[in-house]
């Protein structure tokens, strides 16, 4: 307690309450300066509070405290766990109640003032659901949900953008490269300009060039224009086709049905849409308002914690018994009057129960017919869309296979035709090749004879200026044809600025006006501004002072949060080895033998004896391992020199067979050469 009361006055010390308490001061607060004190905590966190608690009446002031620890989410702790003892000790300003409030709301004031200014927006409005009946109401009431609901949205918004941070360095290059590209492009501009300059008639050429562009920015737009029309003709000529396929539909149902028939169907239609408006969507209606309203009562209800629920569950045991036990009594004492009557309202309520279960068949029958019909517009509509005319069906179907058929005998004479086409081809595609053949040979003879004459190259020079001159005039056709072009493109332009300022002329008279108009807003814009910027900087200064102080009081806030974190750790640590060292005395002090094996004492008194055992083990086994540590090493000197005795033997082996090889050898040749 003396822990919160510490922190408590720490914080009330500090900006923005600057209260200078100490633990004396404070703890010697009357019940009317508690509360004073525990308002001005609230009005910090929303302004809307910030009033003198004399000038209301105390149930005002704890009904305003209450709601707005209700939008907060306090929860009292366990020991004022009812709400009246707690409203009790808020009016009259009792300490154990109060300090906790204030410890509370001192821990998480900037979570608070968060939380504090969106439930200025979101807390919604309970109307009386005769009030929704009236259409105007139900509409504000509507525009008033997808207000909050954009403000959630936009929120979040600002939420996401103030936590990712743009980098300025990223900035900076943006702005770097795009200063460069900026001058790039002037000096582009001003060679163009340059360039265009030197060009008779630029002027005028440049403003046919703007003229052309902006009717080119118009065409654009009206064949926009012209798209969204077309499309807008496809879904009409879609909703048509759906229209005619409907009318088709009720010709078909009016021509085969009798006025008796439909006017049983009708009647049927009637008695089930009378049933749905008047028992089943009622009961559901009234099912939902009353789950909307059990879940707005939960959700108005502070956080509980896992012992809550518990707690509840139990009540819901126990009177859940209860009714049990009550209609089991109801049941024992009326039984002998309903027994009468028990038979006939198991049979209502099965048949109500079928009724129900049928209105609901029938209900997703009706849907599910209403999306078939949906996908078969869709796939006529598809089958138009690629086939390029509606489904056909019975005498046009046959009509249309008739045609398919001539068609299919005039495609068979076609491709015989294509055949007799391609064999042909190929027979010139021979002769073409032969020809190529000749005309080489007949350029390697010319060649030759130009060589013999010594005027080797005559013939490409020939067809050069043949081939070059023919380029030529077809250039200047096509230069003729280009300023016939201009000129006549430049007249349709003249022809239409002349229009375009015949028709602009009363606009322009217009905007004469609005000229005027717009200087005399600009004058009373600037005036306005010298006075926004003037206020702006002020509050710039303000807020600059403002932000300096919020740093510096974060910086505290986090530098203490850290400490009291710190402390509360090394706080459950001590904790946790004092429970060890309780539980470890418990089973120390206990007669019990199997208690007294679990404790910790006993189990290191017992590994130390078998360390003491293993340790005796081991010294025997050192002590033996000495003793037979001489005799061992003679005998590992004695196989070793076994070993090179027997390495020796080997390699003395080795040399006689081989001496006893050459030997053989030898001998055998001499005898061969005895032989010769």
């Amino acid at each position: 307690m003396s822990d919160q009361i510490q922190f408590i006055v720490e914080k009330l010390n500090q900006e923005p309450f600057r209260k200078n308490y100490n633990l004396i001061t404070f703890d010697s607060l009357e019940s009317m300066q508690l509360l004073q004190l525990l308002n001005d905590v609230l009005g910090e966190i929303d302004p809307k509070h910030a009033v003198d608690i004399r000038e209301e009446l105390p149930e005002q002031t704890a009904k305003r405290m209450l709601s707005l620890l209700g939008i907060l989410k306090y929860k009292p702790p366990g020991s004022i766990s009812d709400l009246s003892a707690f409203r009790q000790g808020l009016v009259t300003g009792s300490k154990p109640v109060i300090h906790p409030v204030l410890h509370w709301l001192l821990q998480r004031t900037n979570e608070l003032k968060k939380r504090a200014y969106l439930a200025r927006f979101l807390v919604k409005l309970e109307v009386p659901a005769e009030f929704l009946q009236d259409d105007t109401v139900a509409d504000i009431n509507k525009q008033y949900e997808e207000l909050m609901e954009a403000f959630k949205n936009l929120h979040k918004e600002c939420e996401q953008l103030k936590t990712s941070g743009l980098s300025t360095a990223e900035i900076r290059r943006d702005i770097s490269a795009m200063e460069e590209e900026k001058d790039q492009l002037v000096k582009r501009v001003e060679r163009l300009k340059k360039r265009v300059e030197t060009v008779q008639n630029h002027q005028r050429m440049l403003e046919i060039a703007r003229q052309l562009r902006l009717e080119k920015e118009r065409e654009e737009s009206l064949a926009q224009q012209k798209q969204e029309q077309k499309n807008q003709l496809f879904h009409a000529e879609q909703r048509l086709q759906r229209a005619q396929i409907q009318l088709k539909e009720m010709h078909h149902a009016v021509v085969d049905s009798k006025p008796e028939s439909l006017m049983k169907k009708l009647e049927e239609e009637i008695k089930f849409n009378s049933y749905l408006v008047t028992e089943k969507i009622p009961r559901e209606l009234e099912s939902k308002k009353n789950s909307a309203y059990f879940l707005q009562k939960v959700v108005a209800e502070p956080a509980m914690s896992q012992s809550d629920l518990n707690v509840l569950e139990i009540k819901i045991n126990e009177v859940n018994a209860q009714m049990n036990q009550l209609i089991e009594k109801r049941m024992m004492k009326y039984e002998p009057i309903d027994s009468k009557f028990s038979m006939y309202r198991q049979q209502a309520s099965i048949i109500s129960r079928k009724k129900e279960a049928k209105a609901e068949e029938l209900q997703a029958a009706k849907e599910e017919m209403s999306s078939t019909e949906r996908q078969m517009l869709q796939k006529t509509s598809q089958a138009q869309e690629l086939e390029g005319s509606e489904v056909l069906k019975g005498d046009e179907f046959k009509h249309y296979v008739n045609k398919l058929r001539s068609k299919n005998t005039f495609y068979k004479k076609k491709r015989l035709e294509i055949a007799e086409i391609t064999a042909e081809y190929g027979i010139l595609q021979r002769t073409e090749e032969l020809l190529k053949q000749r005309h080489e040979a007949i350029q390697q003879q010319l060649q030759a004879i130009e060589d013999k004459k010594g005027i080797s190259g005559y013939s490409y020079t020939q067809e050069e200026l043949e081939r070059v001159s023919a380029v030529k005039s077809e250039m200047d056709e096509m230069k003729g044809r280009t300023l016939d072009n201009m000129s006549e493109m430049v007249k349709k332009l003249n022809t239409m600025v002349a229009e375009k300022k015949a028709s602009l002329a009363p606009v322009i008279k217009e905007l004469r006006q609005l000229r005027q108009k717009c200087q005399e807003l600009t004058q009373e814009c600037d005036e306005k501004k010298i006075q926004y910027d003037s206020c702006a900087a002020g509050l710039e200064s303000n807020r600059s002072t403002l932000e300096q102080e919020v740093k510096g009081l974060l910086e505290e806030c986090v530098q203490e949060e850290s400490n009291y974190r710190y402390i509360n750790c090394m706080k459950r640590n001590l904790e946790i080895q004092l429970q060890r060292a309780k539980e470890e005395m418990k089973a120390y002090v206990s007669p019990d033998p199997q208690e007294r094996r679990k404790a910790i004492r006993e189990q290191y008194t017992r590994m130390i004896l078998e360390q003491e055992n293993l340790g005796k083990k081991l010294r025997e086994k050192q002590k033996l391992v000495r003793e037979s540590h001489g005799p061992n090493m003679k005998q590992i000197k004695m196989w070793q020199d076994f070993e090179q005795l027997m390495e020796c033997k080997r390699e003395c082996f080795l040399k006689q067979q081989n001496q006893m090889a050459i030997g053989q050898v030898i001998q055998e040749g001499g005898k061969d050469r005895l032989v010769l």
